[in-house]
């Protein structure tokens, strides 16, 4: 049996387990936030089974310029495919329940200051280290790391992001399991650079609180 093989069953078991731990939180509220423990279990993982956080995609690109097109073009391709989802599923679904702390930002540079710190480092590389690096890591471990397991496990991710925005409704939660979607694919086709979708999140996420700021609702 050769390492790859050996490998397979932990990561399914650290894959269920992550699985458990985002339903447990934004569904069944049994669990505290899914983010800190994915996070923290996912650099312990990297360390520990692969060496280094290189294995999730934290390294040098061979592009920064590539990385920065795909970020750009991912974001760009979020609001487009936000509008839509909310134009088909408002006929069937309320729609998208906002967070509570948008309304505290219209007009409050301190607040949409705050909220920007949160951005880039709760969700911009909170998440994305949590979804993208770690989650999709190990569910692409558990089917082989062929490239159709990497893109079944970004598929199954990013049903379980949109479970992670829960409290948004289920127009929410389509919504965020196409913006996790979109951010695995970004994270995919820059050679699984994790670069790539931390900067595409942090995008999307500044873009909607300056958005909040000024009073207009995207």
């Amino acid at each position: 049996m050769d390492s790859g093989s050996r490998r397979r069953p932990l990561s399914t078991v650290e894959f269920l387990l992550g699985a458990a731990v985002v339903i447990g939180h934004n569904v069944f509220h049994v669990v505290p936030n899914e983010v800190p423990i994915l996070f923290a279990a996912g650099l312990l993982s990297a360390r520990l089974r692969d060496g280094s956080w290189g294995a999730f995609g934290f390294r040098r690109p061979e592009s920064w310029g590539r990385v920065a097109a795909l970020a750009v073009g991912a974001a760009a391709l979020r609001f487009g495919a936000g509008a839509v989802i909310e134009a088909s599923l408002r006929r069937f679904w309320p729609p998208v329940v906002a967070p509570v702390e948008v309304d505290s930002i219209k007009g409050s540079i301190g607040t949409a200051l705050l909220m920007l710190l949160l951005v880039w480092t709760f969700a911009a590389f909170g998440e994305e280290i949590a979804y993208r690096g770690y989650l999709t890591t190990r569910a692409a471990d558990a089917g082989g790391r062929s490239p159709l397991a990497w893109w079944a496990a970004t598929v199954a991710v990013s049903v379980l992001f949109g479970y992670g925005h829960f409290y948004k409704g289920p127009t929410g939660i389509v919504d965020s399991a196409v913006s996790g979607l979109i951010l695995g694919a970004a994270y995919l086709l820059s050679g699984r650079v994790l670069w790539t979708s931390v900067l595409a999140h942090g995008l999307i996420d500044t873009t909607g609180v300056v958005a909040a700021f000024l009073g207009f609702d995207l």
